[in-house]
């Protein structure tokens, strides 16, 4: 059986501190496993300007410079410039042990998989390694989004662990582009979506030594990994949207063809101040259709409703625009004209009022969301 030819790429951004005891131990694990495994070590320097270099340099590793700025870049530069088929990656800061890497690594070979995860929730976390904030809320709440957007069969269970290992030719069919911290979301995503197999190992989380300052800050950081989730999921923003803009379009009509308040379960529903609430959460519902919408645009695979929309002849999206723009027309002259019945001193049709005001209010964002998803698309 061949063996595996395995590149441990480091990202490393002025980790003079700690990147000396990553090496010692990257280096001990290819003295041991030089008969089962070809290792390299690859340090990937996202501009370091403290002895970082030097010290790589000295433990005879390859040092490969990342020049474009972010955690991501520099992950992404040196796995491209790595020379094996594996890839295992974790910071420089020593929070990881990478004498647990051989126990990933094995389980990506003897059981075929694309990439294999070290699971901090699964393993042992020490005191002062992770805050508590991280532990409960972030990384549970960006596991369930991701689980509930992407997931099939595989769940993931520590989806901010920044220890991991995969195949090369893997990851590149997978076009990971982000730059930043929410490398390791998309990462995920991708995986995913791809329906790659994929599998979780425990491993051990230490805190930071003393002295080091971290480069992840957590709320700028935890947002960038929501945007990029979400970057990925026009259909959550489509579903949630039509079954909003539906179900209070629907009230809102039971409102006016019933023309007077019922009582429901003790609320008294279905007289003007209902119909304009109705009103409001329909238009947003359309709002969140509408996002999903401008996000397909940079999207792949989407829907049919969108790509319909997206794929419509500029001819025919000019015509459906002008009928809009007729209809809301046509609604602003009738309640005019009803004003001028009045003196134009008072509405008297209110329910008429609010559907027109409505419908109105729906071509007009519709037709506003259509051109600038086609504005976005040719970019």
């Amino acid at each position: 059986m061949k063996k595996p030819n395995v590149s441990f790429v480091i990202p490393c951004l002025n980790e003079e501190r700690t990147l000396p005891y990553v090496l010692e131990k990257l280096v001990r694990i290819k003295e041991e496993y030089s008969k089962k495994m070809d290792i390299e070590i690859l340090v990937s320097d996202n501009g370091s300007t403290d002895k970082s270099i030097s010290i790589a340099k000295k433990f005879g590793v390859r040092v490969a410079p990342a020049k474009e700025r972010g955690y991501g870049a520099a992950l992404d530069s040196g796995i491209r410039n790595a020379k094996g088929d594996i890839i295992v990656f974790a910071d420089a800061d020593d929070t990881y042990d990478f004498l647990e890497a051989p126990a990933l690594i094995l389980k990506l070979v003897e059981g075929n998989y694309d990439m294999v995860i070290g699971s901090r929730l699964d393993g042992e976390i020490h005191k002062g390694a992770m805050p508590f904030l991280h532990r409960y809320l972030g990384t549970p709440v960006i596991n369930w989004i991701i689980n509930l957007l992407y997931s099939k069969k595989f769940k993931i269970r520590d989806s901010n662990s920044g220890f991991r290992c995969f195949r090369k030719d893997k990851y590149l069919s997978w076009d990971i582009r982000s730059k930043g911290m929410e490398f390791a979301s998309e990462l995920l995503i991708k995986a995913l979506l791809h329906e790659s197999k994929m599998e979780h190992v425990p491993v051990s989380l230490y805190p930071d030594k003393e002295g080091r300052i971290p480069h992840l800050k957590t709320w700028r950081d935890g947002m960038r990994h929501l945007l990029r989730i979400l970057f990925y999921a026009p259909h959550l923003f489509e579903r949630c949207g039509l079954v909003l803009f539906t179900f209070f379009w629907l009230q809102l009509l039971v409102g006016f063809f019933v023309g007077k308040v019922i009582s429901i379960a003790g609320m008294n529903l279905y007289g003007i101040h209902s119909m304009v609430f109705f009103s409001f959460l329909s238009i947003l519902g359309l709002s969140l259709w509408g996002t999903g919408l401008l996000i397909a645009t940079k999207q792949p695979r989407i829907s049919k409703m969108y790509q319909n929309i997206l794929s419509m002849e500029e001819d025919r999206l000019f015509f459906v625009l002008l009928s809009g723009l007729g209809i809301i027309a046509l609604a602003i002259v009738l309640v005019f004209l009803q004003w001028q019945k009045s003196g134009f001193v008072f509405i008297n049709l209110e329910r008429e009022f609010i559907v027109a005001t409505n419908l109105s209010l729906t071509l007009f964002i519709f037709a506003l969301q259509a051109v600038t998803a086609h504005i976005i698309k040719r970019d």
